[in-house]
């Protein structure tokens, strides 16, 4: 893509870069040779101006480039780490054409590397001012044959061409249907799609003539979709802006019963569920969320949770789900043995929260099964929300307004929505 090599570039990003790569690799981020080569070659401080290299380089940090009015992420670059196993999962080859949908300029960059001088990328924003800096930074780094586009993705896509692969680097909460329209007949999707607010990387490919079918899901996060994608979250308050419960997936109950839940006493039920420090739980937020007809996330403020919502050395997670008049969210506890032990704790009326407490309760144990038989991750499969459940798999339902995405567990039952 005749990248610019010029001498103003800071003597020590080799050095960060070098880094960058191994620390990609240590956690499996990068797979592949052409990945790493393109992460090397493209110049990501180009494309953060007036940020520390620390910062830029960083695996884990995500880049900032422009808040709302009220200080909210809007745009960013993502963490190198997301980048390098997003463009793994899209498997792109030399001469594909490739529409990423969410713009900054890096990774379009990235993706420009990948594709070679017979591939074309087409970067694609709805915000024109995120569009004219992905515009000068490309130019600046030498990759201005990338096409920058500013439009919703959601509602059209540029030209009238078919796309091998698009990746969508903003959060999804549903696909609509342009994007499988201009969808080559082997082509792939890559979207960070929220399922009840829990949001996972997914590798889409064409199954049979209208589903999708899931080739790898990543854990991930990242800023919400603008325009005619945004979805809001329903936030409902259980102690003035400190304390509420998100529900994103239109599945909140009758929640009038909650009126004054935290003045009731905090019931746990502890279930033997043991997990060391640093070990990964995400497929039990993913297994609970789903499963729990009234999912949530719990939101909490600052400190504002202690010694309410946890107890001594207790910590508290965002899953949770309402039942009845109480609500239930994850706990866990230290052990004398370096372990900490799951719990479910809960508030509301004596029996509700009892009852609540027992669903998430019994979901953690499900998922402890699992995982001992490596069985704790879905299949996940996407369809037109016409489709007849007795046409899909067997599984779980999350009906959007243009998909019904299917979570099937092993052994599990016809869908239930």
């Amino acid at each position: 893509m005749n990248q610019l090599t010029t001498s103003d570039e800071p003597a020590e990003v080799a050095e960060f870069v070098d880094v960058m790569i191994d620390e990609l690799h240590l956690v499996d981020a990068i797979r592949s040779p052409e990945v790493e080569a393109a992460l090397r070659r493209v110049p990501r401080w180009r494309f953060a101006p007036g940020i520390p290299l620390a910062q830029v380089y960083d695996p884990e940090v995500a880049v900032i480039t422009k808040r709302d009015a009220h200080g909210v992420a809007i745009s960013s670059i993502s963490a190198p780490r997301i980048q390098a196993f997003m463009l793994e999962q899209a498997s792109i080859a030399p001469g594909m054409r490739v529409l990423e949908i969410g713009s900054g300029g890096f990774n379009a960059a990235l993706i420009a590397e990948l594709v070679g001088a017979d591939g074309h990328v087409t970067t694609m924003d709805v915000d024109a001012e995120v569009t004219a800096k992905a515009s000068e930074f490309l130019r600046a780094a030498g990759y201005d044959r990338v096409e920058v586009v500013c439009g919703d993705a959601y509602v059209d896509l540029p030209g009238d061409g078919i796309w091998d692969r698009i990746i969508v680097t903003v959060g999804a909460w549903d696909i609509p249907p342009v994007w499988t329209d201009r969808l080559a007949e082997d082509g792939r999707i890559i979207v960070p799609l929220r399922m009840r607010g829990i949001t996972r990387s997914l590798a889409l490919e064409p199954l049979g003539d209208s589903g999708l079918t899931t080739m790898s899901a990543e854990v991930c996060g990242f800023v919400q979709m603008q325009g005619d994608g945004c979805h809001e979250e329903d936030l409902w308050m259980l102690r003035g802006p400190e304390i509420g419960l998100r529900f994103d997936d239109l599945n909140a109950p009758d929640m009038t019963g909650l009126d004054g839940v935290l003045s009731t006493q905090r019931r746990v039920l502890w279930t033997g569920v043991l997990i060391k420090a640093q070990v990964p739980f995400d497929s039990l937020e993913l297994l609970a969320a789903a499963r729990l007809p009234h999912s949530c996330l719990l939101a909490v403020a600052g400190t504002a949770g202690q010694g309410l919502l946890t107890h001594n050395d207790e910590r508290r997670f965002r899953v949770a789900h309402v039942h009845d008049k109480a609500f239930a969210y994850l706990v866990t506890r230290p052990l004398s043995d370096g372990q900490f032990e799951f719990g479910a704790a809960a508030f509301g009326a004596a029996d509700a929260a009892d009852q609540a407490a027992a669903l998430l309760a019994y979901q953690i144990r499900d998922w402890d099964a699992r995982r001992s038989a490596s069985a704790d991750d879905p299949d996940i499969t996407i369809w037109p929300a016409s489709t007849p459940v007795d046409n899909m798999p067997a599984g779980v339902v999350l009906d959007k307004q243009h998909r019904r995405i299917v979570l099937s567990w092993p052994s599990s039952t016809k869908p239930s929505a």
